[in-house]
């Protein structure tokens, strides 16, 4: 199965690894580190080194409540590392609800659009559709950053999900937007309890009836906290845990802080043959 993006059209017969680039004040766990464009492109060179296969470049946080960002401020920190990774020759990824930064960051050059609100805001499906080849994240979210978290509930959390879910590749594919430039997201962590993620990340294989490539983000998110006990600067093993088995149960695309890690892990299932055995760096152009 392919992943179409505007310049890149990724093979995902392996799961790849999205590294995170996050140029904000507030994320959950290393808001504030990469505190303008030059420092968020050394960033992304060192993912890029340890082996990331996509960057995902954001600028507001979506963290349980976090409030929005002006969208002056969100371009003014998204669009100059946009500018400067379009050298880097791999796919990128901007991770933003707002359709104008969408616009903006594709008129660059970007590959991928990754929105937690899966393209429900008025004009962000118009922003996408009208770049031929860029490809997309569609993410299940209950509520929105600043309430997600106040009790979430579901009857059956994996149905919901997936019903969401499909209606919005029914969406975009009305609006003409094809299949193999859609991936979608479960939302680990987005309005659903600790029983809700683990419940998702039981039944995942259910997701992929839906018929398109699954991303998934569990990177040092807040359940893990809860399973481990941890801090979350503590979670690298039940991150790459979790990594693991989201990518055992057919995830595509793994959304990580930890590249490096992953990549190494990855690699050892799959010298074991419990998942398809990475290429080496000499033969990464499976992306093209």
């Amino acid at each position: 199965m392919f992943w179409q993006t505007t310049r890149f059209r990724i093979d995902l017969a392996r799961p790849r690894v999205m590294g995170i680039v996050n140029v904000t004040p507030d994320s959950f766990s290393d808001g504030g580190r990469l505190g303008d464009a030059a420092a968020a492109l050394r960033h992304c060179e060192q993912l890029l080194a340890e082996g990331a296969d996509i960057l995902d470049i954001g600028g507001e946080s979506s963290r349980p409540g976090a409030a929005p960002v002006p969208l002056a401020e969100e371009l003014a920190r998204v669009l100059p590392v946009v500018q400067g990774a379009l050298g880097f020759g791999v796919p990128l990824s901007v991770d933003t609800v707002k359709p104008e930064v969408m616009r903006r960051a594709l008129e660059l050059g970007a590959d991928i659009v990754n929105d937690i609100g899966a393209l429900l805001a008025p004009g962000a499906l118009e922003a996408v559709a009208a770049f031929p080849c860029a490809g997309v994240c569609l993410m299940h979210m209950r509520g929105d950053p600043a309430t997600m978290q106040q009790r979430p509930a579901y009857d059956d959390v994996v149905a919901e999900v997936a019903d969401f879910l499909a209606g919005r590749l029914q969406v975009l594919r009305a609006a003409g937007v094809d299949d193999e430039r859609i991936v979608l997201d479960p939302g680990i962590g987005f309005g659903k309890t600790v029983e809700h993620n683990l419940e998702l990340l039981r039944r995942q294989p259910e997701l992929l009836a839906l018929g398109r490539p699954l991303l998934l983000g569990w990177s040092r998110k807040s359940t893990l906290g809860a399973v481990t006990g941890r801090a979350v600067g503590e979670r690298l093993a039940g991150s790459i845990a979790a990594a693991l088995a989201a990518a055992r149960q057919g995830a595509a695309i793994l959304r990580v802080h930890d590249v490096a890690a992953t990549v190494d892990a990855l690699k050892v299932w799959g010298a074991a043959g419990l998942l398809p055995v990475p290429e080496s760096p000499a033969t990464r152009g499976a992306i093209r």
